[in-house]
């Protein structure tokens, strides 16, 4: 097993944010990690929304490859009337008001399917909830994609951006907002677990440097200890002006491909070079020495 280093610049082999058909993902848990194995990845986290029912098959089929695997989830939050997401790693796995956490987070998630169903049957997708699951083919809580691949199983788009696009993308007919918790409260519960949580691809909220800041100061404030320094492929000087908001106050720096699907704009492992920074990644955080060694 490959230690891994202090050099975020120099870094190769680790994808700390994946999907999983346990969440919105494509592949099996197990599949995802003989891709990982494929790509050369040496370590990698499961990162699935809302929930940890791929872990113990990803972990099985890591342990057979070689692989390094850290538990996690990706927890939806509001902050100041803005959804984002936390990414909780879980070296001691859930424990703790995370397990009613997610329980609460998994019935809203069904909730939230229930309308985005009743929205896009109003637009000509008869069935709609019964369509989404069975893309889905499994129990596991729907998310937007499953509704995507019934749009286009239905022939109403040609294919899942346009999906996105028309009806599912932010502040489209789909694009049902939740009353997700408090970014303290889903905070609280991944170090009651004896976790570290880190904020998810900060750049992609459409937040003024200002707010993003304040984002990171009340990430910060309320226990928050890492921040996706990068998240697949994104601008080097926005990369570089983020590691200085992490350094700044003192926030460690984790990255990953957001992987979902195969055949896409992201691979396991594949993500733009982290900057030159003195940032300390996310892996010397003390609670994650065992994946790091």
């Amino acid at each position: 097993m490959i230690a891994l280093s202090d050099s975020l610049e120099a870094i190769t082999g680790v994808d700390l944010h994946m999907h999983s058909t346990a969440s919105d993902g494509a592949l099996p848990p197990a599949e995802l990690m003989a891709l990982c194995h494929g790509r050369g990845l040496s370590h990698v986290a499961l990162t699935d929304h809302d929930t940890v029912a791929g872990v113990a098959e990803a972990a099985a089929a890591a342990d057979r490859l070689g692989l390094r695997l850290l538990a996690g989830t990706e927890l939806s939050v509001q902050w100041r009337g803005v959804t984002i997401h936390v990414l909780g790693y879980l070296p001691a796995g859930v424990q703790g008001s995370l397990v009613e956490g997610l329980v609460a987070q998994a019935e809203a998630r069904e909730q939230r399917s229930v309308e985005i169903a009743r929205r896009l049957e109003a637009i000509g997708l008869d069935d709609a909830l019964a369509r989404a699951r069975a893309c889905a083919a499994s129990e596991r809580p729907l998310g937007r994609p499953d509704f995507a691949r019934a749009l286009v199983e239905a022939e109403l788009v040609p294919d899942m951006a346009a999906a996105f696009k028309r009806y599912l993308g932010a502040g489209k007919r789909g694009d049902v907002k939740m009353h997700w918790p408090y970014l303290s409260a889903a905070i609280s519960w991944v170090r009651d677990a004896g976790g570290v949580a880190s904020l998810a691809h900060p750049l992609r909220y459409g937040l003024t440097r200002r707010k993003r800041g304040l984002l990171l100061d009340d990430f910060a404030a309320a226990g928050g200890e890492s921040v996706e320094l990068i998240s697949g492929f994104q601008n080097p000087d926005l990369s570089s002006d983020l590691a200085r908001q992490l350094n700044e106050r003192g926030l460690y720096a984790s990255l990953g491909s957001d992987f979902h699907f195969p055949g896409g704009p992201l691979a396991p492992g594949s993500m733009s070079a982290a900057p030159r920074t003195t940032v300390a990644p996310l892996w010397r955080h003390p609670r994650l020495s065992a994946f790091a060694a």
